[in-house]
């Protein structure tokens, strides 16, 4: 029965950067017969099954809105498929301090970065099968608490131990899950990111490709790894994160970020 199942990825923030790398990756994949491509905006993804090819079936589906995810479920069960990739690379992140942003932006970016990982895992879950790969972004900045990049930096946390602890748990399934912590890349992240406020990231140092982040993301996932981290340099920060206390680590990153914490914004 199962050879008889459609063997489909799943990919979440598939428009742009990093999930349109995963895309690309998984496309050349002759194993996959199709890839559920899911983003907001339909004409995006329309231009990604032009670009990429027909095995990309677009999905629009606003992940924040848990009502959307439900209707994924009931899409999966009307299908006879089998899931051998889930990557939950749909995210986004603000520069800025607590209260530059208010409460439904706030629970917003919460819902998107945590609650529709764990949503949509769960429900993917039961449709995959030994050998099939979950993969997660989380980020670097899971590696410490970053003030001016409070909410990201604590959902990346979140994603990095859920993701880790998700891959004992699937082992007698077979079923690996990876959590992948890239540095800042190459992507339209910083134009959301970026609104403008008073204390705000400014610096940017060692950006990396998305597409090189991601072949590593896809090859780590196959070798059976829970955290996939590409550069030289995040991995140095990833060990000084196990090493230095995290209040140094803030004090090293506000410094790079040449942001003094005790000061006013003038006022206008």
């Amino acid at each position: 029965m199962e050879s008889s199942l459609k063997k489909i990825a799943i990919i979440t923030g598939a428009s742009s950067g990093l999930g349109r790398e995963f895309v690309k990756i998984i496309h050349k994949k002759e194993a996959i017969q199709e890839i559920w491509a899911i983003a907001r905006h339909q004409e995006q993804l329309e231009k990604l099954r032009a670009q990429i090819g027909n095995k990309v079936i677009p999905v629009p589906m606003d992940l924040s809105d848990f009502s959307q995810i439900e209707a994924l479920g009931k899409r999966l069960s009307d299908s006879e498929v089998t899931i051998c990739y889930l990557i939950n690379n749909a995210g986004y992140g603000k520069f800025a301090s607590y209260d530059d942003l208010g409460v439904e932006e706030s629970i917003n970016m919460l819902n998107l970065n945590i609650n529709a990982v764990v949503a949509v895992s769960l429900t993917c879950i039961p449709y995959m099968c030994r050998g099939a790969h979950i993969i997660n972004t989380a980020s670097q900045a899971a590696f410490q608490p970053l003030p001016y990049l409070n909410l990201y930096s604590a959902s990346k946390a979140f994603v990095r131990n859920y993701t880790r602890s998700l891959h004992i748990e699937l082992k007698d399934r077979g079923i690996t899950a990876t959590a992948v912590c890239p540095g800042w890349m190459k992507t339209n992240f910083f134009q959301r990111a970026d609104i403008g406020a008073a204390k705000s990231i400014s610096s940017f140092f060692g950006i990396s490709s998305a597409a090189k982040v991601a072949r590593k993301a896809i090859a780590d996932a196959d070798r059976g790894r829970d955290l996939s981290i590409y550069s030289l340099y995040v991995n140095i920060c990833h060990i000084f994160s196990k090493l230095v206390p995290q209040k140094w680590m803030m004090y090293f990153w506000l410094r790079q970020q040449h942001i003094n914490p005790y000061s006013r914004p003038s006022q206008q």
